[in-house]
């Protein structure tokens, strides 16, 4: 096969292109719930805390091999051949390798935090909230604030009024004509960017994109006024019940960053740089890659608020299997069970395989799963 047919898009979503006309769905949230067998409602403690440690033994793993990295491949001078390839080549390669594996380790803590805020890890409210506590603050995530936006998205999602983040602009926004009266030349002078600037925004959005949604919402929703911080107890993104959880947050990512610097005054500022700092970007890729991912797609529509319900909400998602098994096992299937997640949220992470192939007959052409990413790597593979 080619290589440029890498590139080429899923047949899911070539399908979902070739039904013309969309026609919202009017689906029985009973007759789902009805679908999914009783016992992957339950969640256990134990089955739970084995994937927090397994995910924690990986971490740990990495960062260990990572602090081998300078001896074995340290050399005595630049003056031969293989070793001016193991200290530009091979040492570089080995520690972007770590930044990026260990960057999805870090990611997946993310996605175990997220699963305590739904109550999915356990009954008990006070062990997800530990959990979700220890491991999103490790992350330098503030677990309380962005739950209670978190599951404003859920209870919205993709209404262009009330949903959290990624709400697209819209005509008015731009300034457009009506979509009825509108040409191909009133779009290209506002939506047309030097490919330099695209780039430039990419890595922005990428690997700064969270931290800055949750300091002062950037591409968050538009009715919130300026300014608006997950950080501020006052935020219009909480109700005054909220504030003293949000100063309880505040006060964990304060002691999160005082260890780090502890660890970089005991060890190094470069051991924290290449340690914990650039796996921490790395991560952050990956949380906007899929939370991007999740919601954003050419054939997936976004509703207006007499227009939207919570089961259209619910399947404006669409499955993606990101990174295959990796997803799977370190991201705890965030992205390839996405639908059903957005159903029952406090399903726990490892039943939703069942759940999704449990509730696909009802939804029918309404699931929306795509394969481009899968397929691409198992071309590049092959």
């Amino acid at each position: 096969m080619p290589w440029f047919q890498i590139f080429q898009d899923g047949p899911e979503y070539e399908a979902r292109k070739a039904r013309g006309n969309f026609t919202p769905p009017n689906l029985s949230f009973k007759d789902l719930h009805q679908a999914v067998p009783r016992h992957l409602f339950e969640r256990s403690i134990i089955k739970s805390a084995v994937y927090l440690f397994r995910h924690l033994f990986f971490t740990y793993l990495f960062y260990r091999l990572a602090l081998s990295i300078e001896s074995i491949t340290a050399i005595g001078s630049h003056s031969t051949f293989l070793e001016l390839c193991i200290y530009y080549i091979i040492r570089p390669t080995l520690w972007i390798g770590y930044w990026g594996w260990q960057g999805i380790t870090f990611a997946g803590l993310w996605c175990l935090g997220h699963e305590a805020g739904h109550d999915g890890l356990s009954p008990y409210r006070g062990v997800n909230t530990m959990i979700g506590l220890c491991v999103h603050t490790f992350v330098l995530t503030p677990y309380y604030s962005w739950r209670v936006t978190h599951n404003t998205h859920h209870k919205s999602t993709n209404n262009l009024d009330r949903d959290e983040t990624y709400v697209p602009l819209t005509r008015r926004d731009f300034k457009l004509p009506d979509g009825k009266v509108a040409v191909k030349m009133d779009y290209t002078e506002v939506l047309e960017e030097t490919p330099a600037f695209t780039l430039f925004k990419l890595f922005i959005r990428q690997f700064f994109g969270f931290q800055l949604y949750l300091l002062h919402n950037r591409k968050g929703n538009p009715n919130y006024p300026s300014r608006t911080s997950h950080f501020l107890p006052s935020s219009k993104l909480f109700k005054p019940k909220n504030r003293s959880s949000i100063i309880a947050s505040n006060i964990s990512i304060l002691c999160m960053l005082a260890l780090l610097v502890y660890y970089g005054y005991q060890n190094g500022w470069t051991a924290l740089l290449v340690h914990y700092f650039l796996p921490w970007l790395f991560a952050h890729n990956w949380i906007v890659l899929f939370t991007y991912l999740q919601h954003s797609d050419p054939t997936i529509p976004y509703y207006r608020k007499d227009q939207w319900t919570f089961a259209r909400g619910a399947l404006a998602t669409v499955d993606r299997p990101l990174f295959g098994w990796v997803g799977r096992f370190f991201l705890h299937n965030i992205s390839s069970d996405h639908v059903a997640h957005h159903f029952f949220p406090s399903i726990p992470f490892y039943n939703l395989p069942e759940v999704t192939e449990a509730i696909k007959p009802i939804l029918g052409d309404y699931y929306n799963y795509d394969s481009t990413v899968s397929r691409s790597h198992i071309i590049s593979a092959a």
